[in-house]
């Protein structure tokens, strides 16, 4: 017997491949990429933490199917921020159920919990994403973790998994997760303080801003990730990285809605983007503003390239000025 998890990563998602590997079935942890999880790149420490719960691991990337058919039209609406929770479950389990065929399993399982997140994972929450993913008839959704709490399904009442094995879990308490992780001598697993960028409020304010003055591709979330981020205006973007990661991050893109924009000069400076349709005032104050993360002197000009142009500027008379601009 053969099974897919959608896996996240987190304990939750490791906990219900556990349950099910120690019953035999050979578990797929399959991350279904929407673009929007944790800032780095995690793939790595997904595998290894999936290896670790005894699955295989794959990675599905759905970033353009999500942007087009998910995120900006939900039918179900939006949380608190910009996160369509019921419809990304939904659309998740979707995708993994037409993947069955391909991997030869024969059911889906999540580490989801009922009751851990009160509006989406509430039992009429989670039969709507049945219903999203056209499983209400076949029934092939199993949540190990809450099974006993739940209407049996299909793999449980088909006896491809002994559901007396499974657990009852109910509600935002994780200690009994916490004692399982401890009883299986589990280290590698992330706070659950990380998750979903959708549900960020710093990140979703930015979301927002961008898809008020630009369209919206998978290439621009990465974007979004790294970086201060500014609305000059006359509505061009300016980001200015933070750190050696974030610059390093700024340099290698390859974005058409962005130049690059950095210092010349010998100084430690951050790197920047600034949207190729930026007007000479946006520019100029672009180049201001990045400057004035420098030790750069109010008194003295400095020459900067915005792409392959060459241009000379004074920082701001101090950083503070650049607040107003800040997203």
């Amino acid at each position: 017997m053969k099974a897919l998890v959608l896996f996240s990563g987190g304990l939750d998602s490791m906990l219900a491949v556990n349950l099910l590997t120690q019953q035999g079935i050979d578990v797929i942890a399959l991350h279904i990429n929407i673009g929007f999880g944790v800032k780095e790149d995690h793939h790595e420490a997904l595998k290894r933490r999936a290896n670790l719960a005894g699955a295989t691991f794959e990675v599905i990337d759905v970033r353009d199917e999500y942007l087009q058919n998910i995120l900006f039209s939900p039918r179900y609406g939006y949380g608190k921020q910009f996160n369509p929770c019921i419809d990304c479950h939904g659309f998740m389990f979707s995708v993994a159920k037409s993947l069955l065929p391909h991997y030869g399993a024969s059911f889906i399982a999540t580490g989801e919990v009922v009751g851990q997140r009160p509006m989406s994972q509430n039992k009429d929450a989670l039969q709507l994403v049945k219903k999203l993913a056209n499983d209400i008839e076949e029934d092939l959704i199993l949540r190990p973790l809450s099974a006993k709490v739940m209407k049996e399904s299909k793999p449980e009442r088909e006896g491809w998994v002994d559901r007396n094995r499974l657990l009852d879990i109910n509600g935002r308490g994780r200690h009994r997760q916490l004692e399982m992780a401890q009883t299986l001598g589990w280290e590698d697993y992330p706070s659950p303080a990380g998750g979903c960028l959708l549900t960020d409020v710093a990140f979703t304010t930015r979301l927002r801003d961008f898809i008020a003055y630009d369209s919206f591709s998978k290439e621009d979330i990465d974007v979004l990730k790294n970086g201060r981020h500014f609305r000059l205006p006359h509505g061009a973007k300016l980001v200015v990285g933070r750190n050696e990661a974030e610059n390093n991050f700024l340099d290698a893109l390859d974005n058409p809605k962005f130049h690059l924009l950095h210092v010349n000069e010998a100084m430690s400076a951050p790197s920047a983007l600034l949207s190729r349709t930026a007007n000479l005032e946006d520019e100029t104050l672009a180049c201001q503003i990045v400057l004035s993360f420098t030790k750069a002197l109010p008194t003295q000009t400095y020459e900067l390239c915005v792409n392959t142009k060459v241009v000379q500027s004074s920082p701001l008379q101090s950083k503070e000025e650049s607040k107003k601009y800040l997203i």
